[in-house]
């Protein structure tokens, strides 16, 4: 984590710091001294600075430098001042001056800078100045790209190596070549190998930016063109030597030696016997001796040198496949990867094992991968004092399979059959489009979380994880619906759409890859939407498609496989379903949406035939309910045994705040307790393993007492004991009540605080309001529980810029008040009010009441006449007894929201529901109202009211055929007046909200 203007914000890279660390010199700015007539051959030749774009775009590397020209030496001198160039490349002849001297006088103004010469021939006055002052390299310039590209990759080895080796053991590459004509040809030839063959065999499963950052612990490539100077590099960097490539004859002494590279080579073969040496010579008689060192040979003029060279790379450093021999070189087995290197380590002999770990055969292969760490600890220092080869080779599967996991922390890599390991594998897609706003949400969690390395954070001492997951890009859904021609029609029932999508074949290539996952995959499954438009900023779409869950036990594969398959073509369906495409109308968001597919592991466990987790829960940010002392910005949870849609659906859950986790309004007596504590779950049921149950899911709704006997109802829940009215927290004979007081009374395990934390993560990454979604399944050992984060979304808030004032006269006027008021604004043009009659409401007959309002809303949609709706209890809970059920398509062209508690119906507000989510995201006030018992209504702050006289005079629609639910229409709008800062609410008839009635003398202004 890091500070950025105040904010706490993660690095996205928490397992690939020590990359972001390496190569910190980087050439950007280069001075290009030419003539004219050299500057027209380039541009003839094509734009120099274009090819070398493109060279470094066609090797994956990171941004090309710019290149700034100059025709004379004068120039050059005068812009080397002003500009901080990285490196000066220069043509031989500049008019008043050669290459030489306007690098001696270079290096006058910058001792540091490199100045490279590029030659078109090589005359004897530049042999003969090879050692002058002022050039540090002389090259044989054609034109090329990868010269040029090799060139400046040259310099910042050279000026990186240092600071590389000490921060990762990055190893040396040693080339010694005299000839400018050679190393002109030879240095591009090794650049372009080292950096494809890292690529090659980097691992596939990071992400292109990680892969992008490995790419800068590839080998150093160090040059000399001297005895003298190739010693100093061997000596220098010794223990980091990965190869050396040497030509045959070179100055030694000061004197041109044709011997000079055996003496070099045999030095280096006298000290380390395995180390990989190449000699390249013009003289094909050198082979045998290049061999007796021994070496390996190349000559100069092959005309396969080329695949000569890679050949080296491949079979001598470690690029190729891991070929584990025994003392004698007998090959007994190979890998081409971690995986398999991991399992060979497992089984090969002692023998082996010992021969290659002694000679750092293990450690260079490893860091050919770029895998700096693991390399590092791989290295004989480390493993050398190691009592036995059991011992050793415990050790080293050890570390490999910890850096395997621990690169995939936080990573969302790409599915591979023959790649795919779920032990390590925590987060993957298949497919190559958008992931969609769920999984990029939790995508963006998973990585916040590996940030998280403060000793004195509950997260380091009881960690979060999230369930094995699988996305299906949308390109998913793309390509099904392309290739079965299928064609949105506005008029197609839920149902319909449901059977034609199931009917539909999902694409080959798809199939395949969920038959390969899938037969990794063990436990149940959930198959969740993600789509497009889901959970993007202030556009949530909570709950609106559809999730289905998979016992996933069926003996026969091919049946698992059909369920999973329907399970994804439903979740696909769902896009076209009536709920979200009124959603989306509503939210003005103008495009169609796609769907990606989370699949993932459904946490908890198996309690006799059904799987559930110990708790689920939602928790927000901001809460719009502050009760008891508890502030708005230290957020709101509720939770519930079982899977969430308890939470999800409105169900009856426990609300509490996370830093007042002992603070529970609803728990406030016994008799509270009783009748508010949640008395049903859900759970999947493990014994349906026959089919996909297409509307219940798969899940059960079972009793909590029936469940008392099964440990996570044991551990959340306290014991009434009749005889005494009381309830204990402890499990004893009597009726279980879910009271979850060893979490939150207890804290033996930290739920509260693990939950503030993560809001607080949460709120730092998305720049405003969250909401989360997690899961927990209890151990015995309370510690070792753990603790699933599943879901993150914006909450939209950040309507308070707009100054809103509830005064005296508002109250005056006012037909409805409340003090749990959601929104912010000063909210016109409702000339509707649709409301439960509460003459003729009755609780039996809420799903009937959903269906009225659906009939007026409409008649009211279809004429775009926005509406304030007024009815008792929760509305869209799942639960019938606890307010009215509508879908979202049922209130599609609501303009606001009252619920009343206390006269009809007494249950908590409605906050922490998909519904709830979906209202607060297009910015809808809701006001919730606890009705005066007593008759009468005082028109004074501190006391709520709903007028029923004042709306029961109002003259009704007549027409509809209605026995639930009443319609009045008014000729002059309605104004509804949300203060989100203080959660006050009021509606006023007939006049503007800020109009006379609002007067400066009547102000009187609320400050709590």
């Amino acid at each position: 984590m890091f500070l950025d203007s105040g904010r706490v914000v993660p690095d996205f890279d928490p397992h690939f710091k020590i990359f972001h660390e390496l190569m910190q010199f980087k050439v950007q700015e280069i001075l290009l001294v030419s003539s004219l007539y050299d500057a027209f051959l380039m541009e003839e030749d094509g734009s120099l600075a274009t090819r070398l774009i493109n060279e470094y775009h066609g090797l994956n590397l990171s941004k090309a430098p710019r290149i700034t020209r100059v025709s004379t030496a004068e120039e050059a001198l005068e812009i080397i001042r002003k500009v901080p160039f990285d490196m000066v490349l220069t043509m031989p002849y500049l008019g008043s001056m050669d290459a030489f001297e306007l690098g001696g006088e270079i290096k006058k103004i910058r001792p540091d800078i490199q100045v490279v010469l590029l030659a078109h021939n090589l005359r004897s006055t530049f042999v003969e100045k090879v050692d002058a002052y002022g050039v540090d390299r002389v090259f044989l310039w054609c034109c090329e790209a990868d010269l040029l590209l090799a060139i400046i990759k040259n310099v910042e080895d050279h000026r990186n190596v240092d600071a590389d080796i000490a921060r990762a053991m990055v190893r040396v590459i040693i080339y010694v070549e005299d000839s400018p004509v050679y190393r002109s040809i030879f240095l591009p030839l090794i650049y372009r190998e080292v950096v494809r063959q890292t690529q090659s065999v980097l691992d596939e499963s990071l992400n292109e930016r990680h892969r992008l950052l490995r790419m800068r612990a590839r080998p150093k490539i160090l040059m000399a063109t001297n005895y003298e100077e190739a010693m100093r590099l061997y000596e220098r960097y010794r223990p980091y030597v990965f190869a050396v490539i040497s030509d045959a004859r070179f100055r030694k002494d000061g004197e041109l030696d044709a011997d000079a590279g055996f003496s070099f080579l045999e030095h280096i073969r006298n000290e380390i016997h395995d180390l990989p040496l190449l000699m390249v010579s013009s003289e094909p008689e050198n082979k045998t001796r290049a061999e007796k060192v021994p070496a390996i040979f190349i000559d100069k003029n092959s005309p396969v040198i080329r695949d000569e060279l890679h050949a080296f790379f491949l079979n001598y450093l470690g690029f190729g496949d891991f070929v584990f021999r025994m003392p004698d070189e007998t090959a007994i087995g190979h890998a081409s990867n971690l995986l398999e290197f991991e399992e060979k380590l497992r089984v090969i002999p002692d023998e082996s094992l010992e021969y290659h770990a002694k000679r750092n055969h293990f450690s260079n292969w490893v860091m050919a991968r770029a895998e700096v760490a693991l390399a590092r600890r791989l290295h004989n220092e480390y493993i050398a004092d190691i009592a036995s080869i059991a011992d050793m080779r415990d050790d080293l599967v050890y570390k490999v399979h910890s850096l395997r996991k621990l690169r995939q922390q936080g990573v969302v890599v790409k599915f591979k059959q023959s790649g795919y390991d779920p032990d390590v594998m925590d987060f993957v897609k298949i497919g190559s489009g958008s992931m969609g706003g769920k999984a990029r949400g939790q995508a963006f969690m998973w990585a916040c979380l590996q940030s998280i390395h403060d000793k004195e954070s509950i997260l380091t001492r009881f960690p979060v994880t999230i369930p094995k997951t699988c996305v299906i890009t949308a390109d998913g859904f793309d390509a099904f619906v392309a290739e079965n021609s299928l064609a949105y029609q506005a008029k197609m029932a839920d149902e319909m759409v449901a059977d034609l999508f199931l009917d539909a074949t999902l694409p080959a290539w798809l199939r395949k890859e969920l038959s390969a996952y899938l037969k990794k995959t063990e436990g149940p499954l959930s198959v969740r939407s993600s789509s497009l438009l889901e959970d993007a900023q202030f556009r949530p779409y909570a709950g609106l498609y559809s999730t289905y869950f998979l016992a996933n036990n069926h003996p026969d594969f091919h049946e698992r496989l059909s369920q999973l398959e329907s399970a994804v073509k439903l979740v696909y369906a769902s896009t076209w379903f009536e709920s979200p495409r009124a959603f989306s109308q509503s939210s003005n968001v103008g495009r169609d949406d796609s769907m990606a597919v989370i699949i993932q592991q459904v946490v908890g466990r198996d309690h006799g035939g059904s799987w559930y987790p110990a708790i689920s829960g939602v928790a927000q940010s901001h809460n719009y309910y502050p009760v008891l002392g508890m502030r708005a910005e230290e957020g709101i949870a509720h939770i519930a045994l079982g899977i969430g849609k308890t939470v999800v659906e409105g169900e009856k859950s426990l609300r509490f705040s996370p830093a007042h986790p002992k603070r529970l309004l609803q728990f406030s007596s016994v008799d509270d307790m009783l009748v508010n504590c949640q008395r049903h779950f859900y759970a999947l049921d493990m014994r349906q393993n026959t089919c996909l149950q297409r509307y219940s899911s798969n899940l059960v709704r079972r009793s909590v007492q029936d469940a008392a006997a099964e440990l996570p109802v044991q551990m959340l829940s306290s014991t009434y004991i009749a005889d005494e009215d009381r309830i204990r927290d402890a499990d004893l004979p009597g009726l279980k009540v879910l009271t979850f007081a060893q979490l939150l009374k207890y804290t033996s395990y930290p739920l509260a605080k693990i939950v503030h934390e993560l809001l607080v993560l949460g709120r730092a990454g998305m720049g405003g309001e969250v909401e989360i979604e997690f899961a927990v399944t209890l151990h015995p050992e309370i510690e070792k529980s753990t603790f699933y984060f599943l879901q993150i979304r914006p909450m939209v808030t950040g309507g308070e810029r707009v100054e809103v004032q509830i005064c005296d006269g508002d109250l005056e006027k006012a037909f409805c008040y409340s003090q749990n008021s959601l929104g912010h604004g000063n909210f016109s043009d409702i000339f509707d009010i649709v409301y439960v009659d509460p003459d003729n409401f009755t609780s039996s007959k809420t799903r009937q009441i959903a269906t009225e309002i659906g009939v007026v809303n409409r008649r009211l949609a279809a004429e775009k006449r926005p509406y304030l709706l007024i009815g008792p209890g929760r509305w869209g809970s799942a639960d019938p007894w606890l307010g009215i059920p509508v879908q979202w398509i049922d209130i599609s062209g609501v303009a606001a929201i009252i619920e009343l508690r206390g006269r009809l119906l007494k249950v908590d507000p409605s906050q922490g529901s998909h519904f709830f989510q979906n209202i607060t995201s297009l910015g809808i006030p809701y006001l919730t109202i606890t009705e005066n018992q007593e008759e009468g209504i005082l028109r004074t702050r501190g006391q709520e009211f709903l007028d029923w006289s004042w709306l029961s005079a109002q003259p009704h629609v007549q027409g509809a055929n209605l026995h639930y639910v009443r319609h009045v229409h008014f000729t002059e709008p309605l104004h509804m007046k949300c203060d989100g800062k203080r959660s006050e609410g009021c509606g006023l008839p007939g006049e503007r909200a800020d109009g006379p009635h609002c007067t400066v003398e009547g102000k009187r202004m609320y400050n709590g």
